[in-house]
């Protein structure tokens, strides 16, 4: 039997090379800009949720794509370094890998400019029960709906927990129904339900809904279904430096959280802490915690 801090996660979905800059300010017109810092950096939604459950101390396998070229091999390098599985993830001839430009401001929000090649093979074929040997959790992401839609049926027939990272309104809705735990991002839901109070689009989005829907909304903390109750649990104060992954980071932290076992309000507690301590280092997957800083935070020595 696995201890709290070997439990395997397998990843379905982007991951990409961000190139970061920092600004004082986003640019709102076309001039020249001179950058005070840059940092070079995996990112993508999978990828990041991959390399936070790594650090959080789970044993993860990425399934991704990636094109044949030299930044596919930066990536995979990266990972690997973090103690990411990348013998699932698929090069593809004559294809290229997914990149994109970010700038941070001083306060830490950013502007995300992103390339993915819209002929890359979506094809999921080779994604089977196999992957999910010795798995006890998964997660999945909207922007590789085809690899969400064919691993959350084998988690939910093998009896995992998965994590559905809806930071999008998926194009095929149907996937919202597969996941045992489905968090939402703020613009997600409120663009799914057409409500902007979150605890109550949160209320109505999951009327019909047999799994546990989740919304992440910043500094302001995260909710969470408890039944048919709205349950709030607040952020943790932070100066934040560099806001990119968070979200990511906060998923990949509460699948970590789900294969422990751990309650859901503590699991929810569990990914807003490694959420928070993301922010308070520059340079996006780079300020990603380990489980000692997580730990140290939530019991009050952070």
């Amino acid at each position: 039997m696995t201890t709290p801090h070997t439990k395997r996660i397998v990843c379905a979905g982007i991951t990409t090379l961000d190139i970061i800059y920092g600004l004082d300010e986003i640019p709102t017109v076309p001039l020249k800009f001179r950058s005070t810092r840059m940092v070079t950096s995996g990112g993508g939604l999978a990828g990041n949720a991959a390399t936070a459950c790594a650090r959080l101390g789970a044993s993860v396998a990425l399934i991704a794509r990636l094109g044949d070229d030299p930044f596919a091999g930066m990536m995979i390098e990266e990972l690997e370094r973090d103690g990411v599985d990348c013998a699932l993830v698929r090069r593809c001839p004559g294809h290229r890998s997914p990149v994109s430009a970010v700038v941070i401001d001083r306060r830490g929000e950013r502007l995300v400019v992103s390339y993915s090649d819209p002929d890359i093979p979506a094809d999921t074929g080779w994604i089977d029960a196999r992957v999910l040997a010795g798995a006890d959790a998964t997660y999945a992401e909207t922007r590789w709906i085809e690899a969400a839609m064919a691993l959350l049926p084998l988690a939910r027939a093998a009896g995992l927990p998965s994590v559905l990272d809806a930071d999008r309104k998926p194009t095929r809705p149907e996937v919202l129904e597969l996941a045992s735990h489905v968090g939402f991002s703020a613009p997600a839901l409120r663009d799914l339900t057409g409500i902007d109070d979150l605890a109550t689009a949160l209320a109505h989005a999951s009327e019909k809904a047999a799994n546990v829907y989740l919304v992440t909304d910043g500094e302001r903390g995260a909710w969470y279904m408890d039944g048919r109750s709205v349950m709030h649990v607040p952020a943790f104060p932070v100066t934040a430096v560099d806001t990119l992954g968070a979200g990511d980071t906060w998923h990949g932290a509460l699948a970590v959280a789900l294969a422990e076992g751990q309650p859901l309000d503590r699991a929810v507690r569990f990914a807003n802490a490694a959420a928070a301590l993301k922010c308070t280092a520059f340079g996006g997957r780079k300020g990603m915690p380990d489980r000692a800083s997580v730990d140290a935070l939530l019991a009050g020595r952070g």
